[in-house]
């Protein structure tokens, strides 16, 4: 391709990284709003630095590993790794420059409303430093490990992300050179230490790197301290394993996991007070180059402040709490299988409550007429109770089949630990595709009914994970259509098994069939608005960055198909280009629940064809995931989820920010008494419980107690 035909081309679409960055600047924007409670404004400052983390780990990471491979290929946007991290360097220093002015503000206005951080050992009052002194002898000083550095001695071993002290010594004579020391300090240390205090008191708080520092001298006897500065480093976290290098899966993944702890840093934080000797000092250490260090006007790893907004005591602070209710359209006090075979059930969570899907499991596991349990499982909670119910389902003798990813990325140690808990258990454990990781979210349970054999399923947008079920969106659809249920058992033979994948009849599974399928429901809808009817595309996803698909967008545009998309995240699509996407809107939404659901109708003539699926519209999920994309046949339900697509896919919403053609987010200014869309989701579940009262809760199913063998 020539360079002008290059420049053309990728003049059509945005750059995949820095669209990233630009999420992460709107979350930070829910940080600047003035109007929210000080804590709930904190949460997203926390969510912030959280992302930036993840970013440098697995994005800029993966550049390092490009530029030092000698990979010089453009991205869809037309810029080079080395032109991306140039790019790259710039959003992220500006970013973090504002978020360390706003980390200001709000700490400004929480000290005026009684939640104080102590900055100085010099603010402290005489009790409060007698308690503090206390704690770090009896506390903290036996955990840390101060490590002489430098002059020939090795450097230990940093954790990822974990926060350090670097001490500078007084030289032993006139002439010679600083000595230096390194302080870890450990996880398991609390970050936030919290003065005693009496009601009607403020409360007062510090963090764990200034006590420390407030009695350094008790480390060093003896010693003259120069110096003490906090850092922390990043390390590359885009290492996954070499799936042809070894039989057993398992123990490559432990060992992915022990070479991440010794990756190369990618970033370098230090506090900005830091001396150009000890700078200089840790970047030699660690291997560092400049362009890695970022140095902090204020405290580092910004994350750990996401507990402070849990504090009790300080409700006025904080945003409103939502009770997941009851299903809106569903009665499942008699069970979920009698529910099921009445009717098709759709749950959004976390408007409603996850616990029908965990509850599903359960009854599985106690159902005497339940055969076998067929599940994937990407992310779980700890002591996952969905992971408890497959356990207890094997013991009782019944067949569980548990497609468990360990590639899942950050969460490998805990599936590792949920695949060994289930084998014990006598659940068969298979480990995913080979070269694919398994991201869709699907359960088979197969039950003696009355009449024969029954396949009962849900799918899902998000994990089988009731902890983040809470505070992400997400589609739950549960069904014993006989067609569904014959496509899961043949998915599930195409994935644990050799069995060759036959077409579905209904779903369509990654990483062969879901972007055909996609391309042939939009080239449906060009057909049909080239020959005068109305066509209408809607979607919500996380992440839109597959060429072929944005492709197929521009030409639905230029025939006439209206596209309305939701993007929370990423997007290389440009949207309101003259000639090229001016029928195309792209909305994200921001707000206290993280929008995770992916939703796709198309109008297909007024006979709408709406789905849910497991994948973005990304080529790692199209390409390189086993993913699910299933239609929603219940009209009830599609009428629902239809209602929510236009709530989410229309600009004007509080909330929401538009994508223009340029690569700037437009955010909506709040009309007075105006509701977000989640706050109208909210209403609507609740307006709906309302109706019916009788609905309240759900009873856990507890194990059934097993008779006691008798003595002979």
């Amino acid at each position: 391709m020539s360079k002008l035909a290059l420049e053309q081309d990728s003049s059509r679409y945005f750059s995949r990284e820095l669209s990233w960055l630009d999420f992460d600047r709107r979350v930070f924007e829910e940080a600047e709003a003035s109007s929210a409670p000080l804590l709930e404004r904190l949460k997203f400052l926390a969510i912030t630095a959280s992302n930036l983390d993840e970013f440098f780990m697995v994005r800029v990471g993966g550049l390092r590993l490009q530029i030092d491979g000698g990979v010089s290929t453009p991205d869809l946007a037309g810029l080079s790794p080395a032109a991306q991290l140039a790019a790259i360097d710039v959003k992220v220093r500006a970013l973090q420059a504002s978020v360390y002015r706003q980390l200001d503000e709000i700490e400004s206005g929480l000290a005026d409303r009684a939640l104080v951080r102590v900055r100085g050992k010099e603010d402290l009052e005489e009790e409060e430093s007698a308690f503090l002194h206390a704690h770090f002898v009896d506390a903290l000083a036996p955990v840390l490990s101060p490590a002489a550095v430098g002059g020939g001695r090795p450097f230990p071993r940093l954790a990822n992300l974990g926060l350090n002290l670097a001490v500078r010594l007084a030289p032993e004579g006139r002439g010679r050179a600083p000595r230096y020391a390194v302080i870890p300090l450990p996880a398991v240390l609390d970050r936030h230490v919290l003065l005693p205090t009496r009601p009607g008191e403020a409360v007062r708080h510090l963090l764990l790197e200034d006590v420390v520092s407030f009695w350094l001298e008790e480390l060093f006897p003896g010693e003259a301290v120069q110096e003490c500065v906090a850092f922390r480093v990043t390390r590359n976290g885009d290492i996954t394993v070499d799936e042809g290098a070894g039989e057993d899966l398992s123990e490559d993944m432990w060992r992915v996991l022990q070479s991440r702890k010794t990756s190369p840093c990618v970033r370098l934080e230090l506090e900005a007070r830091a001396s150009g000797l000890l700078q200089a000092f840790l970047q030699r250490e660690l291997s560092v180059q400049a362009r890695d260090v970022f140095l902090a006007p204020g405290p580092l790893g910004l994350a750990t402040f996401m507990r402070l907004t849990t504090l009790p005591g300080f409700d006025d602070l904080r945003g409103p709490v939502w009770a997941p209710l009851p299903p809106m359209n569903a009665d499942l006090r008699p069970g979920l299988f009698k529910a099921m075979a009445h009717k098709d059930i759709l749950l959004v969570h976390p408007y409603e409550d996850f616990a029908p899907v965990t509850r599903f499991i359960e009854e599985a596991a106690e159902d005497d007429k339940v055969l076998a349990i067929k599940i994937t499982l990407y992310r779980t909670s700890r002591g996952s109770p969905i992971v408890a119910a497959l356990a207890h389902a094997a013991r009782r003798g019944k067949s569980v089949t548990a497609v468990v990813e360990l590639k899942a990325r950050f969460d490998e140690e805990r599936n590792l630990l949920d695949a060994e808990a289930l084998l014990e258990a006598g659940v068969q454990v298979l480990y995913g595709v080979k070269g694919l990781k398994t991201h869709s979210k699907v359960c088979l349970v197969i039950r003696r009914d009355g009449d024969g054999i029954r396949r009962y399923l849900h799918f899902g947008t998000g994990n089988y994970n009731e902890s983040t079920a809470r505070i992400y969106s997400d589609v739950s659809y549960f069904t014993c259509h006989p067609d569904y249920g014959q496509d899961a058992s043949a998915f599930f033979n195409a994935i644990t098994g050799y069995s060759t994948l036959r077409q579905f009849r209904q779903l369509a599974m990654a990483p062969v069939g879901i972007r055909p399928r996609l391309l042939e429901l939009i080239e449906d809808e060009i057909t049909r608005s080239r020959a005068g009817q109305r066509g209408l595309i809607m979607v919500k996803v996380n992440s839109l960055t597959d060429k072929k698909l944005i492709d197929a967008l521009y030409e639905a545009s230029q025939a006439g198909v209206k596209v309305m998309l939701n993007v929370r995240g990423v997007c290389c699509l440009r949207p309101g280009v003259p000639g090229l996407s001016d029928n195309i809107s792209v909305v994200s939404i921001v707000d206290r629940f993280l929008e995770h659901a992916r939703i796709l109708y198309f109008h297909h003539g007024g006979k709408p064809n709406v789905f849910i699926a497991s994948a973005d519209w990304m080529n790692r999920n199209l390409d390189r995931r086993v993913e699910l994309l299933v239609p929603v046949a219940d009209p009830q339900a599609q009428k629902r989820l239809i209602a929510m697509l236009h709530l989410t896919c229309t600009p004007g919403q509080p909330k929401s920010r538009v994508l223009q053609a340029d690569g700037t987010w437009l955010g909506q200014n709040k009309k007075g008494g105006a509701k977000s869309v989640q706050d109208q989701l909210c209403a609507a579940a609740a307006a709906a419980h309302a109706r019916r009262p009788g609905i309240v809760s759900f009873e856990p199913v507890k194990p059934k107690q097993q008779k006691q063998k008798q003595e002979p």
